[in-house]
């Protein structure tokens, strides 16, 4: 079993600890002679070369990419964030934008193909980045698998949650440098057992010095409360130790972020004898404040009433462009999402798009910042009622008529069920975390300004993650939302590549950030 971990005292738990623990692998004389060299040709000043699994759209990609790297290749099983990828990253080459299943994947073929060079697939790669799907570590995904085949603990059997041993495969093939893993807070608390403290466990024995700790992305300038797990491990080759990035961003986190730390750090002392867990430094009030929606979205073209009838219901294209000059006064972030080096504006913005959603508008208008889906409700009941003391003959209750008059005013959605399902964003706040849902409905995302009264839309959504405007999407708006909540926020990522790069005695660029 690997060092740190003891199985709870779940049946399931200790069964599972042996069936995914990766295998212990010794440290290869081949490996350290590549690591060597690969270092060698970094201190010289050539740039780092990239490999991302799990790539998603690219979010991860992104970051490195800004942090100095060279992106050779990525495995994504999702077909429309695959051709995202390859269409940022490799001109939309086809090759590069197939979607691939890591566990049919070989390293060496993969390079083969979308990376051929002559030399050997061991100095290759300097960094090995990507997050496994979290859907099996996150607790929403526990209680629908619990759903389906009422059992308690059938989240221990979903197949993705050993994805991560392919992970190591590729680091025992490629031999990098430093390798970077990002999965949900749960990760540390999967039915009794530490997944990162598993990887790491299974790094150091191929020779990585590794830590993990949980890391919000509004402490690293990206507009959006979002908490992650990060591992960072590097090569004890390097002669360094693995540290997390200190925050540059301070911001007081509203209490149900303690609470998801709490969770995923609940059984940390009494489960796990040893681990490599450690707490990166927290925001202090002497660092810059976090970026708010407004500084994030703020410079974004208008979408008024008069515009509505452009977007109906159905699948949305995202090929519509608006003109988007920058103002007068433009906040240091949406400058960097203007000129992102390789990522820049051409002075139009692209994706502006957003749901088809008559019945709501109304309700948005007169939601305050910060309200959610039960206040939303009173809202709407609010509304109703009004409606029916204009009328000259309101509709009986009861009635067709009223129950017609009633749905076009009042959701269908119970507000003891569901008190999180809308929310409208608060200008001088991050916004809350975007997830995956978002390609599904954007009300969890309500634009703050009343006067517009709508969910974001897809650029928006993309600017709250921290994805420049000259980033593409692939496909409609419903895969595109769903690509930006699934990714790693490129400028979060930019942190943690920067970190392990320093540690290794590489400099990244400086990010250039002053306000015009």
């Amino acid at each position: 079993m690997p060092a740190g971990v003891r199985p709870s005292d779940s049946s399931v738990a200790r069964g599972i600890t042996d069936h995914y623990a990766p295998k212990m692998f010794a440290i290869d004389p081949a490996m350290r002679r590549a690591i060597r060299w690969k270092l060698n040709r970094l201190r010289d000043g050539a740039p780092p070369r990239v490999v991302d699994l799990f790539a998603g759209c690219g979010g991860m990609s992104l970051g490195a990419n800004l942090a100095g790297c060279e992106v050779l290749a990525a495995v994504e099983l999702d077909e429309a964030a695959a051709r995202s990828h390859a269409l940022n990253f490799h001109d939309g080459a086809a090759a590069h934008g197939l979607p691939r299943d890591i566990s049919g994947t070989d390293p060496e073929s993969l390079l083969n193909e979308l990376a051929p060079s002559r030399l050997s697939t061991l100095r290759k790669v300097d960094l090995l980045v990507g997050g496994p799907p979290c859907q099996a570590f996150a607790r929403v995904g526990r209680a629908k698998l619990r759903e389906i085949n009422a059992h308690p603990e059938a989240f221990l059997h979903d197949p993705r949650s050993g994805l991560y041993r392919d992970y190591i495969r590729f680091v025992e093939s490629l031999a990098p440098v430093a390798v970077m893993v990002e999965n949900v807070p749960d990760v540390l608390n999967y039915g009794g057992l530490n997944v990162f403290e598993i990887m790491a466990g299974a790094l150091d024995e191929l020779g990585y010095d590794c830590t993990y700790g949980l890391l919000n992305a509004a402490h690293y300038g990206v507009p959006q409360m979002r908490l992650r797990c990060f591992l960072i491990g590097v090569a004890r080759t390097s002669g360094s130790t693995a540290q997390l990035p200190p925050p540059t961003h301070d911001h007081a986190l509203p209490a149900g972020y303690k609470g998801t730390r709490d969770v995923a750090l609940r059984h940390m002392g009494s489960l796990f004898d040893k681990t490599r867990y450690s707490d990166p430094e927290q925001g202090r009030q002497t660092l810059p404040p976090a970026v708010s929606a407004e500084n994030a979205i703020g410079d974004l073209p208008e979408i008024s009433f008069h515009l509505r009838g452009m977007h109906k219901k159905g699948p949305q294209r995202l090929k519509d462009q608006t003109p988007n000059p920058a103002p007068a006064s433009l906040h240091a972030y949406a400058a960097l999402m203007r000129n992102w080096p390789s990522f820049e504006s051409d002075g139009f913005v692209y994706d502006h798009a957003i749901r088809f959603l008559p019945r709501d508008y109304k309700i948005f208008r007169r939601m305050k910042p910060g309200d959610q889906y039960p206040q939303a409700h009173d809202l709407a009941l609010r509304m109703f009622n009004e409606k029916l003391v204009r009328m000259k003959q309101p509709p009986r209750r009861g009635t067709t008529a009223f129950n017609s008059l009633f749905s076009e005013y009042v959701p269908p959605y119970d507000p003891g069920k569901f008190p999180n399902k809308w929310r409208k964003m608060e200008a001088g706040e991050p916004a809350r975390t975007l997830m995956a849902h978002i390609g599904k409905d954007t009300y969890s995302h309500i634009h703050y300004d009343s006067a517009q009264a709508r969910t974001i839309s897809v650029r928006e959504a993309a600017r709250l993650q921290s994805f420049p405007d000259g980033f593409r999407f692939s496909g409609t708006m419903n895969p595109a939302f769903k690509q930006i909540g699934n990714a790693v926020p490129p400028l979060l990522a930019q942190s943690v590549v920067s970190a392990a790069l320093s540690q290794i005695g590489v400099n990244s660029p400086a990010l250039q950030t002053s306000e015009t």
